[in-house]
C-alpha cells in the first residue's frame, strides 16, 4: 500500500532533461469484451508505442525504452484482472523504479513521460486520505480495524469483556434478579468506558485521524456518552451492525460509503468557505495567478482544483518559481523559464512536498466561474496588523 513518505519521494523527484526522463504508468482495470482479455494489452501497446515516438523525437531513447518495455511486461501479466489498479514510477537513467497498488478508481489507463511524475491521479484518490480507523462496538467486544484506500486490516488488539451470568433462581421479591441486572448494567458501562478510553489513546498516538463507528442501534446510547470530545469531533459517522455477525466485506462497504459520504459533504463545505473568503477579502483566493503566488509565500492550507482544470504557466529552472503569465526571464532570480502545457504538474507535487491537502472539484458552477482553482490560506503576509481585511493582491 501507498504510504505518505512514498507520496513525498515522488513528489520530491526532478529529472533534469534531456538526460533523464520520469516515466508515469496507471493501470485502471475494466471489465473485458471478450473473454480473450486483450483489450488492457492492446491500449499498453498503443501507450508505449506513442511514448517511444515522442522520446525518439528528442533523441533520448535508451533508458527510456527499457522502462517502457518493462511496463509493458508488467500490462500483459496484468490482463484480466479486476480486483486492483496499479500505478508504476520509473526513471532508468536515475536507477528508480516503484509499483503501488491502487483501488481501482483511476479515470484511465494512462502513460505520461516528463521531467518529474504525474501525480494528479494519485492526488485525485489520496489526497483527502486521512488516516481512518473503524471500530466494530458491541456490550462484550470490541474489534479495531485501519481502513484507507478501501482495504480493512483488522489490528490484534480487540477487546474482550465477559458479563456476569445470572444465577438460577431470582431471590426473596426478585431482588437477586434486580442486583444481577445492576451488576450487567454496570460492567456494560464499564466495557464502554475502556473502549473509549482506548479510542482516546490511539488518537492522541496519532494512529488515526478519524472515526468510523459500527455498533447496534440500541448500543449507540451507551457508548456515545464516554466518547472524548476530540474522539467525537474526529468521528466521520456510524454504521448499523452485529460484531458477531458482520462480515470484513461488509464493514469495509459501510465505512467506504460512510467515508465517500463525509468527504463530499467536507468537500462542498470548503468551496463554500474559500469563496466567501475569497469575496471578503480574507482567507481566501481564486485563481491561477493568486493561487500561485498564496503558495510561493507559504500561505495555503487546502488547494481546490477543479476535476478538468488544465493551464499553461512558466516555471524557472533555477528558483523554482511558477508564473502565470508567460515571460521568458523568471522575475524573481532572472534565468530563463520553460513552459507548462499543465501547471498542475508542478503545482501538485509542491503541495505534496509542504504537505498541502489538495482536493480536487466536480460540477460545481459557482467553483467554475471562479476560475477553477483556489485556496483556503493559513494566514497572509498582507493582514494588516490592525486587524482589518487584507487586500487581495
Amino acid at each position: 500500500m501507498i504510504t505518505r513518505e512514498d507520496i513525498r519521494e515522488l513528489a520530491e523527484f526532478q529529472c533534469n532533461p534531456p538526460e533523464a526522463c520520469a516515466l508515469s504508468f496507471y493501470f485502471q482495470p475494466r471489465t473485458p469484451q471478450n473473454k480473450s482479455h486483450r483489450e488492457e494489452a492492446i491500449l499498453a501497446k498503443d501507450l508505449v508505442r506513442n511514448a517511444l515516438r515522442d522520446v525518439e523525437k528528442t533523441g533520448k531513447n535508451g533508458s527510456v525504452r527499457a522502462d517502457l518495455d518493462r511496463i509493458l511486461a508488467l500490462a500483459e501479466s496484468m490482463h484480466g484482472n479486476q480486483a486492483r489498479a496499479k500505478a508504476v514510477f520509473a526513471s532508468g537513467a536515475r536507477k528508480f523504479w516503484r509499483e503501488f497498488d491502487l483501488p481501482a478508481q483511476l479515470p484511465a489507463t494512462q502513460l505520461f513521460v516528463n521531467s518529474r511524475f504525474h501525480l494528479k491521479p494519485l492526488a485525485i484518490l489520496l489526497g483527502a486520505q486521512p488516516r481512518v480507523a473503524v471500530v466494530l462496538v458491541n456490550r462484550e467486544r470490541a474489534r479495531f480495524f485501519d481502513f484507507r484506500l478501501d482495504e480493512l486490516t483488522e489490528r490484534g488488539e480487540g477487546l474482550s469483556h465477559d458479563l456476569p451470568r445470572r444465577g438460577r433462581s431470582d431471590g426473596f421479591n426478585g431482588y437477586d434478579a434486580g442486583h444481577s441486572e445492576r451488576r450487567v448494567s454496570d460492567e456494560v458501562m464499564h466495557h464502554f468506558k475502556i473502549v473509549a478510553e482506548r479510542l482516546k489513546d490511539q488518537a492522541e498516538k496519532g494512529l488515526w485521524e478519524k472515526l468510523i463507528v459500527g455498533c447496534q442501534d440500541t448500543h449507540w446510547p451507551e457508548l456515545e456518552p464516554h466518547l472524548h470530545p476530540y474522539v467525537k469531533q474526529r468521528l466521520m459517522g456510524r454504521f448499523s451492525a452485529e460484531l458477531a455477525t458482520a462480515t470484513n466485506d461488509q464493514i469495509r462497504e459501510q465505512a467506504a460509503r460512510i467515508f465517500r459520504e463525509s468527504l463530499d459533504h467536507r468537500r462542498h463545505a470548503l468551496v463554500r468557505e474559500v469563496l466567501d473568503q475569497a469575496k471578503s477579502n480574507n482567507l481566501g483566493v481564486t485563481g491561477l495567478r493568486r493561487v500561485l503566488r498564496s503558495l510561493e509565500l507559504g500561505e495555503v492550507q487546502t488547494l481546490l482544483i477543479g476535476d478538468n482544470y488544465r493551464a499553461h504557466a512558466v516555471e524557472c529552472g533555477n528558483c523554482g518559481h511558477l508564473d502565470a503569465h508567460t515571460v521568458r526571464e523568471c522575475p524573481v532570480c532572472g534565468h530563463a523559464t520553460h513552459e507548462l502545457e499543465d501547471v498542475g504538474d508542478a503545482i501538485i507535487p509542491a503541495a505534496i512536498r509542504r504537505d498541502i491537502e489538495v482536493l480536487y472539484v466536480k460540477d460545481d458552477a459557482d467553483f467554475d466561474h471562479a476560475g477553477n482553482i483556489a485556496a483556503l490560506l493559513r494566514f497572509r503576509v498582507d493582514q494588516p496588523k490592525t486587524g482589518g481585511l487584507a487586500v487581495a493582491s
